[in-house]
């Protein structure tokens, strides 16, 4: 045999006997070892008995080995190279300096791919070495241009680009990943902005490839940011409303820092926020009043600072929508309770909300000295209500509602109440012992409006999450999340409710949330549905617990306020702004990214309100800061009455959006709106270095993690390349050598000496 063919061997059994008398006959040499102990077990010397023992287990695994006839076999094979990516993060934050001169992130990374370009060299001998960039489309990179060409891209997604390595989507390559070696700064604006956790965390687990990382840029740099805008989509003309401002300043401790806020090119206020660490953020809240009905584009702004790591980050603009007039409310409560006492007292703060409200103490069969019309605070004047003033309200909502007694029924008002919602109303019903047919009224009318339908059992009393739906995750209504909290998480942490009405969803309601512990016809009981009922709209919500949802709060005991949240979605999703004109021009988005087109959807209606195809439509783009028109865009409506035109990308700041139609010689009417053009998108608003979610990313994927700079290319876990056999193979026996079987004699024959001579023979 030319031993030079073979690189490799590895132990086998070359026994001829099948696998089962392999294990009869094994069997029975194990058994023959434990007979031959048992039977010395009454020896009274210890070292006899071990003596024998002992022979008797060698004289046993010399059988076995016998038996199994072991062998080596050399063989002839060859090692597959796997690939190991180098993957480099080519977003716009890599351009970020790291030193006084000015390097970037992205140089960095570059300098030292090439400084250890020996060692990737030898590793290359192995594996077959494979460079991208990703921004966040993967794309194929040098050293060289890592350190010339400057990072550029809008969005950080290293999660997408993991999986995509990971796929072999770059190249459809048949080859295996050994490891990942991950160069970046870890601000994740993707899946991972919240950090590895979830179904993000499962994922990376799923890739079963080691992810090394390393963490490139440095701390301490110094910015300021406006790092985010709490405001609602809408504010009432003359009624008061708050925008919260996070100012963020590495760099500027024990400063205090004015924020300004200004609409368009007014000034509205300014506040003064005291920084008091190198990395701190401060909320400011800016409470004004607008003054005109409309679109308008308000602008925070921080002052810039000499030696800011970004400049254009130090303001941030948003679309605020001011309509006319208030949401008027009329809440009806069958009976006094906890969820009657929050929901009311949230709607009367809220200045937004003219509430008019009435809820019943007793029944007429409950006080014989009471007359019908004197079962609440004041009489209830249901004849005013539902029959004279119903079509002055926004919202009609009745909480745990459905009394009977002649007094106070509203039998006799269930056509007014169905034809309100059918023409263009909103409506909402709560659950409770008095609702959904759980109590005494029977309103048929009226439940015909409403997305679900009583089914005639007993409410569901057992305590339950009430959990969000596919819907519920993309709705406004269930919007309830904020900054790094998804909606689904925020639902989850909400507290469990102690029961609900059993009601089945109606053809084409949208259910947001359910009950996972109940089934009605086959599907989960719903809790929170909706729909479109005629031109109105109602929604159905089957607990009268919705105030438990109130109890949270944040880890430093702040309130979460999901519940405020929920109910301000609620009515502003029940609400509809109404179209006042036959045009209709709608920013597409209002707020813009930099470097994005201005899109404009305009919507001409004919006199009538019919849709007026092959209109001819002109937007003009206008310079809130210039006074001027920038660019003019035309176009035709399609048969639905709708256009969409874009505009290029204008440089940031705020725009007025003008726009006019006629079809023939009939003018249909003028319209505008606002449009936000930021200065920065996620990228560059925020310079800091996320080392930590680097590090859990190694960690889920059992890398290790880095940070840049460092001596040499260290020892990353990479997958070991398979062994495929591609050659010839040869078998040698140990088992036939003459001294086995003498051996095996030896301890045999001494063992029937030593047990004759003891007397066990």
């Amino acid at each position: 045999m030319n031993p030079n063919v073979y690189n490799a061997w590895k132990l086998v059994s070359l026994s001829s006997l099948p696998i089962w008398a392999l294990v009869v006959l094994g069997a029975a040499v194990v058994a023959g070892v434990v007979l031959a102990g048992l039977g010395i077990r009454s020896e009274p010397s210890r070292a006899r008995r071990l003596v024998l023992w002992g022979l008797r287990l060698l004289a046993g695994v010399a059988a076995l080995f016998f038996l199994l006839e072991p062998g080596i076999r050399h063989m002839q094979v060859a090692q597959v190279k796997n690939r190991v990516a180098v993957l480099v993060d080519q977003s716009a934050s890599m351009a970020f300096p790291v030193d006084e001169q000015g390097r970037t992130r992205s140089q960095v990374v570059g300098e030292y791919l090439e400084s250890v370009a020996p060692q990737l060299r030898a590793l290359g001998e192995r594996f077959v070495l494979e460079y991208y960039g990703f921004d966040p489309e993967l794309g194929a990179v040098t050293p060289e241009q890592l350190r010339t060409r400057e990072p550029r891209g809008g969005r950080t997604d290293l999660l997408g680009a993991i999986r995509a390595i990971a796929a072999g989507d770059q190249g459809g390559t048949s080859k295996k990943l050994s490891g990942i070696l991950l160069f970046s700064d870890g601000a994740d604006n993707a899946d991972l902005r919240g950090g590895v956790a979830g179904t993000a965390r499962s994922l990376l687990a799923d890739i079963e490839v080691p992810v090394s990382t390393f963490t490139v840029g440095r701390g301490g740099l110094r910015d300021l940011a406006v790092e985010r805008v709490k405001v609602d989509d809408f504010a009432f003309v003359r009624n008061s409303i708050t925008v919260e401002v996070d100012v963020r300043g590495r760099g500027f401790a024990g400063q205090s820092i004015p924020v300004r806020l200004s609409r368009e090119d007014h000034a509205i206020a300014t506040k003064a926020v005291e920084l008091e660490s190198d990395d701190d953020v401060k909320t400011v809240a800016f409470t004004f009043t607008p003054d005109q009905t409309g679109r308008f584009v308000y602008t925070v702004s921080v002052p810039v600072f000499p030696g800011e790591a970004v400049q254009d980050n130090n303001s941030r603009s948003f679309v605020l929508k001011v309509i006319r007039d208030r949401v008027r409310v009329l809440l009806v409560v069958g009976r006094p309770s906890w969820d009657e006492r929050f929901l009311r007292g949230l709607l009367r703060q809220d200045p937004n909300v003219d509430l008019v409200s009435f809820y019943i103490l007793r029944t007429s069969d409950e006080s014989l000295n009471v007359s019908d019309r004197e079962l609440s605070l004041i009489p209830f004047p249901v004849d005013q209500i539902f029959d004279e003033k119903l079509h002055t309200f926004d919202v009609v909502i009745f909480q745990n509602f459905g009394l009977v007694d002649p007094g106070i029924s509203i039998r006799m008002y269930e056509d007014n109440l169905e034809s309100y919602v059918r023409n263009g109303g909103a409506f909402a019903m709560l659950g409770g012992d008095l609702a959904f047919g759980s109590g005494r009224a029977d309103i048929p009318t009226l439940m015909k409006a409403m997305p679900v339908e009583p089914t005639g059992e007993p409410p569901f009393e057992q305590s339950f999450q009430a959990r969000l739906t596919p819907s519920g995750q993309r709705h406004p209504v269930t919007a309830i999340g904020g900054g790094a909290r998804t909606d689904e998480a925020a639902w989850a942490s909400l507290p469990a409710i102690p029961g609900a009405n059993v009601t089945r969803a109606r053809p084409g309601a949208t259910v947001l949330l359910d009950n996972p512990l109940k089934q009605v016809d086959g599907q989960p009981m719903p809790v929170l549905a909706i729909w479109e009922y005629g031109r109105g709209r109602s929604l159905a919500l089957t607990t009268d617990a919705s105030w438990y949802w109130a109890f949270t709060a944040h880890a430093d005991g702040s309130p979460e306020r999901y519940y405020d949240r929920f109910w301000s979605n609620a009515l502003r999703w029940l609400v509809r702004d109404p179209e006042l004109t036959t045009l209709r021009v709608v920013a597409d988005p209002p707020q813009v990214e930099p470097g994005r087109p201005v899109g404009v959807i305009v919507t001409a209606r004919q006199p009538d309100y019919s849709p007026a195809p092959d209109a001819e439509v002109k937007v003009d783009l206008y310079s809130v800061e210039t006074h001027q028109v920038i660019a003019t865009r035309t176009g035709r409506t399609g048969a639905d009455g709708v256009v969409r035109l874009e505009f290029p990308s204008p440089k940031p700041g705020a725009y007025k959006l003008m726009g006019s139609a006629k079809k023939g010689a009939t003018e249909l009417g003028q319209g505008e709106d606002a449009v936000a053009v930021r200065a920065v998108g996620p990228e560059l608003s925020d310079a800091s270095v996320r080392g930590d979610l680097l590090a859990d990313i190694a960690k889920v994927t059992g890398g290790r993690a880095y940070k840049l700079p460092t001596n040499g290319l260290p020892e990353v876990p990479l997958l070991d390349p398979p062994m495929v056999e591609v050659g010839r193979s040869q078998d040698k026996p140990l088992w036939d050598r003459w001294y086995y079987l003498v051996a095996l004699a030896a301890l045999l024959g001494t063992e029937w000496f030593l047990r004759r001579r003891f007397g066990y023979l």
